[in-house]
């Protein structure tokens, strides 16, 4: 479960006026970061962090893993739903009626319907976190799982599944690796955004010399947090937080505190 325990801001806040999101540009007007940036008179840029690389199918089949022995698919990200349906295109692979879906989310369930019929389909939908989905599955213990997952993942699910001795296989359908970042100027930002893992080792496998000084870390969720402490570096905002769940709304509440603390 994913800490949401509000991190102390430091005694000297560096004030915030170019932020960097390590992930893609929304590409939608009026998003969070678009509706913060003007609020608050912020420069805020997007830099995808990771790169998505997905398996062929003649990679896939190397893992010896046969769909339709399934009875229930595990999705915990838009990312695994588009590269399990391209796979099972490729292979020819025509995915029964019957088949049970298990997602992560509302959001991640509703994405479904991207490739499939989904008011005919039989859909266990969790809340948002891991947890969440491992305790419907708790009820399914019958069932066969396939759980396609990137090559970097969160251990969670399969560490449930192993230890309670559930049916199911894991099958990573794509890479998540680390982007080219060499003409990337990060010095100039006073806060970089993290969302997973992958981002905090991509940024060092980049800049393998990088000292942080006083540029600001926002971490989302626990994992993320733990992995930029692992490297010896400062979280300095932790999200999601109480009242706070979303990056933008742990940015804007940085800001704001900043703005208090200048004005005392």
């Amino acid at each position: 479960m994913e800490s949401k325990e509000l991190v102390t801001m430091p005694k000297l806040s560096r004030p915030v006026k170019t932020i960097l999101i390590t992930q893609a540009d929304p590409g939608t007007p009026n998003n969070p970061y678009q509706e913060l940036a003007k609020k608050y008179q912020l420069q805020i840029d997007f830099r995808p962090f990771i790169e998505i690389q997905p398996l062929s199918a003649k990679e896939f089949r190397k893992q010896k893993v046969n769909i339709l022995e399934h009875t229930a698919i595990i999705f915990t990200s838009r990312n695994a739903i588009d590269h399990f349906f391209t796979i099972a295109k490729e292979l020819r692979v025509e995915i029964p009626t019957d088949m049970k879906y298990f997602c992560i989310s509302e959001q991640t369930s509703n994405y479904l319907q991207k490739y499939i019929a989904i008011r005919k389909r039989k859909i266990f939908t969790g809340k948002k976190t891991a947890q969440d989905l491992i305790e419907i599955m708790k009820k399914h213990k019958d069932e066969k799982f396939l759980y396609p997952c990137s090559s970097i993942r969160r251990g969670d699910i399969p560490e449930f599944l192993e230890k309670n001795n559930y049916q199911y296989t894991e099958a990573v359908i794509y890479d998540t690796v680390a982007s080219d970042l060499s003409n990337l100027d990060y010095k100039r930002y006073d806060m970089l955004a993290f969302f997973s893992p992958s981002g905090v080792n991509a940024l060092l496998k980049n800049f393998p010399d990088y000292q942080q000084g006083d540029q600001l870390f926002v971490a989302f969720g626990a994992t993320t947090a733990q992995a930029i402490r692992d490297h010896n570096l400062r979280v300095d905002v932790e999200a999601p937080m109480p009242n706070v769940q979303s990056m933008a709304g742990a940015i804007e509440w940085y800001v704001k505190q900043c703005q208090m603390q200048s004005t005392m």
